[in-house]
């Protein structure tokens, strides 16, 4: 298959590229960097908001499926009022840019989104299918948008939902503990939100998979092995890399550092995966302990 991916140089769409090659797909990357250009086949310097340019790059590459990764991240930064417009620009409008141009083409769609699409209230995990209610911050609530576009646009579609994503490349949670227990001897950690971290490279060989199939709709995507809070999951972490750094539980009004809001029940039931025939991912424990011991053993040294 020839395959596009946009956001090919971030957390995840790195992993994506590498799954598909290695299943032998010529994969086009995208990015509005420069930075990964060698990891895939092809790469392109696109802008998604920019509805020309992806009719353009999708016309002429003619893919036969797009995984489309890029997005808006930065949760906190996106309640600013200054930053609204173009974290819309990006998780909205360009994935409707992403989502057009693909029915032209009439090729197969997967868009990552995100927990943060659920409000997050009960204790139950919520189902791929279940009805989503208002979002909590202005990323969830971009995201869920650009779902809505992609589900109405397209009939070729995959929505996989992720969640607490960890990896090599870019930031994220794990690197982030493992920075702040080398520096400090006490750390505060939220204890009341709560759902199951993801490994970017586990996730993208489910997405590797999923995008050769036709079982097309909503999934959700995470590692396996129970639901736990971040408490929880930064205890594994420093229990994992052999620190002595103390962890005190505190709730979300008690930490009281973030911007955005983030809901406290993350909790996202993946059994629709294995009930189409894909493999759940590996529990999470376990991923974590991949990406101390082969991607970041640095850690293990203690400053």
């Amino acid at each position: 298959m020839k395959l596009f991916v946009t956001g090919a140089a971030g957390q995840l769409g790195c992993e994506v590229v590498q799954a598909l090659k290695e299943r032998g797909h010529f994969v086009i990357g995208s990015s509005t960097k420069e930075t990964a250009e060698s990891i895939a086949d092809t790469w392109v310097r696109l802008d998604i908001t920019d509805a020309v340019a992806v009719q353009r790059v999708l016309r002429t590459i003619q893919p036969d499926a797009v995984i489309h990764c890029a997005a808006w991240t930065k949760v906190d930064l996106a309640e600013e009022p200054e930053q609204k417009e173009a974290v819309y620009a990006v998780n909205v409008e360009g994935t409707k840019h992403i989502a057009d141009a693909c029915k032209e083409l009439d090729c197969k769609l997967l868009f990552i989104s995100t927990d943060y699409v659920f409000d997050g209230t009960g204790e139950r995990p919520w189902k791929p299918d279940d009805t989503v209610c208002k979002p909590v911050n202005v990323y969830g609530q971009t995201k869920y948008e650009g779902e809505q576009l992609v589900s109405s646009l397209l009939e070729k579609y995959f929505i996989v939902r992720i969640s607490w994503l960890f990896g090599k490349h870019g930031e994220n949670f794990v690197k982030t503990m493992l920075k702040v227990g080398q520096k400090y001897d006490t750390v505060r950690v939220v204890c009341d939100q709560i759902g199951t971290p993801t490994y970017a490279p586990d996730v993208a060989e489910l997405l590797a998979e999923l995008i050769q199939s036709e079982q097309y709709g909503y999934y959700h995507a995470t590692n396996e092995g129970g639901y736990v809070s971040w408490y929880e999951f930064t205890c594994e972490i420093f229990k994992q890399a052999g620190y002595q750094t103390k962890v005190v539980p505190v709730t979300t009004e008690e930490y009281g550092l973030s911007k955005a809001a983030r809901p406290r029940n993350s909790r996202m039931d993946t059994q629709k995966l294995k009930e189409n025939g894909f493999a759940l991912l590996p529990d999470w424990r376990d991923a974590l302990g991949r990406y101390l011991l082969i991607e970041h053993s640095v850690f293990f040294e203690k400053a």
